[in-house]
Formats: structure tokens, sequence, C-alpha cells
């Protein structure tokens, strides 16, 4: 089971920084999809470091845009950064408190970690915000099957006897593995 951070955010206070006119707004927004493409199109071609150069430059000279906050946050969480990325998803919960993606993608590093309380409570607030953020509702399912999972397995280790619970932690089992496929 792999828990799925959201591919971009979500940006309504994006939007509220670049209306400076209709003009600069287009001119703007395309300069600024330029540059998350950019900094996203290092990342992927294994380029880290610049990838995070580039983002860092970027975000000196624009510190509240949640955007570029957070790929970077991306950024840091793949090249094993947990807790700076942790850091920066937290800041940016605050920061914006309306965005549920943020709240998504700290539940993602707090399981990782085996934090899965800190994880379910993350999740709760994403939906809170987005009751339709099918992400974080899928996320919150898998993190419940993993909880499920250490409760069957906890179970066994005090009443090793109960026939009951070696399906269960096998279904369990099967399905954390079939969602890592």
């Amino acid at each position: 089971m792999t828990l799925r951070p959201p591919f971009l955010l979500h940006c309504r206070q994006l939007a509220a920084q670049c209306l400076l006119g209709i003009g600069l707004l287009t001119a703007g927004a395309a300069a600024l999809a330029d540059e998350y493409a950019e900094v996203q199109k290092l990342q992927q071609s294994g380029q880290a470091a610049a990838a995070l150069a580039r983002a860092d430059k970027y975000i000196a000279a624009n510190p509240r845009d949640p955007q570029m906050r957070f790929i970077k946050s991306g950024l840091l969480s793949a090249v094993g950064q947990r807790a700076e990325a942790e850091e920066l998803l937290t800041n940016l919960t605050r920061d914006y408190p309306e965005l549920p993606e943020p709240w998504n993608n700290l539940a993602v590093l707090y399981a990782s970690q085996g934090q899965l309380d800190k994880a379910e409570a993350a999740l709760q607030s994403a939906l809170r915000i987005n009751p339709a953020y099918a992400t974080a509702l899928e996320n919150l399912g898998d993190v419940r099957v993993r909880k499920a999972g250490e409760a069957y397995r906890r179970a066994r280790q005090l009443d090793a006897r109960n026939a009951r619970l070696a399906p269960k932690i096998d279904s369990l089992q099967r399905v954390l593995t079939d969602g890592a496929k």
C-alpha cells in the first residue's frame, strides 16, 4: 500500500497573488506555470539538487507562494529530507488553512514513518476542508487498513490460539500488497 500525494496543489491563493490586471494575470500565470514545470522537470530528470536550488531561488523572490513551497516539500521528501518537508508542509497548513493538500502530504510522511494516528488525524483535517478529496479518502482507507492489521497482529500476540485472526491478517496483507501494485 502506498499513500498518494496529490500531483498539484489547488492554489486559490496563487490566483489572488497574481491579480494585477488581466494582462499581467495571463503573463504571470504562464510564467509561474513554466517555473513550476521547470522545477518538476529537473526533479524528474534526476537533478534534485538543481530542482531544489531553483525552487529556493523562486521562493526567495516569492516567499508566500504556496505552490512552489508545496513542490519543494515533495522534492525534500524525495531526497530523504523528511523533517524539512514536514516543517514546510506544517507551515503551509498554518499559512493556507483552506488548502487540504498539505494535510494529505503530511499524512503520507507520517504514515511512511509508521505514525498512523498522526496520519489519520492529518487526513481528517484534509477532509474537513474538502470532503470530496478522493486522494485523501483513499489514503484514509489505506491508513485504517494498516491500523486494522496492527490490531489483529497484536491480538494474535495476546491470543495465539484465536483461529479467526490468521485469515483476517492474511486478507489484509493481500489488500496491502495489491494496493502497492
